[in-house]
């Protein structure tokens, strides 16, 4: 592929969104870069991040424009400029990958590659598996393993969201800090998702039931989560996996070392 130059402006500056409504009418916001006829890839961040800080800020729109794919993103529900419901049952595992198809459906992609992280990752689980015939690859970063988001101390969130209680979990603080960090983030949403994502009747991967296509599952050195991700890797017909050296579930979509992987893997389809 014939590398395609990226502006220093494209890098932190975001194209107007493209709404698109979800089956249940929920809108969702979408961006799009690179050429109208290259190859698709399309990006589903992660939990409390948006399609800006996950995939931009981080160096990957360039790195996949550069290598000649058209990137096509979206602010999952809940996130970013998408509308944001308060209510769990709107945050079912099916609803958020059915999201990820009426995006595709949107923009008639029919065949694309997928890279996701995270909860993007494991919304990708769902529709890698459900469309084996218009996603031929996938690059599945910080998967869990489990219920997603079982590690977030629902009850601590609450409280410091009704009034201000100090969150006492390490890895809810964690949690916390990152949906601070990024503008726009509403809690009361987020924790609808959380409480979503447990009562979900698919709300663990399937080891039985792994998506047949090659995927490469990326979890960072210092993740919790890296065992669980490994034994997903060795379940799927066509695994691969990669430890992203140095990097927790938290800064591990800026690494360079998992771009380059990505790519490298990406290319090989």
């Amino acid at each position: 592929m014939d590398d395609v130059a990226l502006p220093l402006s494209d890098l932190t500056t975001m194209p107007e969104p493209q709404h698109v409504y979800a089956s249940d009418g929920v809108r969702l916001a979408t961006y799009t870069w690179g050429e109208l006829d290259a190859p698709v890839i399309v990006t589903v961040h992660g939990f409390a991040s948006n399609a800006r800080d996950n995939w931009v800020l981080t160096g990957w729109v360039r790195d996949l424009t550069r290598a000649g794919y058209r990137v096509l993103a979206l602010d999952q529900r809940g996130h970013g400029l998408s509308q944001k419901p308060h209510l769990p049952a709107d945050y079912a595992i099916r609803t958020l990958a059915t999201d990820v198809e009426a995006v595709m459906d949107a923009y008639l992609v029919d065949d694309a590659l997928y890279v996701g992280y995270s909860l993007g990752a494991r919304v990708g689980w769902e529709v890698v598996r459900d469309l084996p015939q218009r996603i031929g690859r996938a690059v599945l970063g910080g998967v869990p393993d489990g219920i997603p988001l079982a590690r977030l101390n629902l009850d601590q969130v609450r409280a410091f969201v009704a009034d201000g209680t100090p969150v006492q979990d390490p890895t809810t603080q964690n949690y916390i800090a990152l949906t601070e960090r990024v503008a726009g983030n509403d809690l009361q949403a987020l924790v609808a998702l959380a409480e979503g994502m447990r009562r979900s009747r698919t709300i663990d991967p399937d080891p039985a039931d792994a998506p047949p296509q090659p995927i490469l599952f990326a979890t960072g050195s210092k993740d919790a989560i890296i065992e669980g991700s490994r034994n997903l890797a060795s379940a799927a017909p066509q695994g691969r996996f990669f430890e992203i050296p140095d990097r927790n579930h938290f800064n591990a979509p800026g690494s360079r070392a998992f771009r380059e992987a990505a790519l490298a893997f990406l290319a090989e389809g």
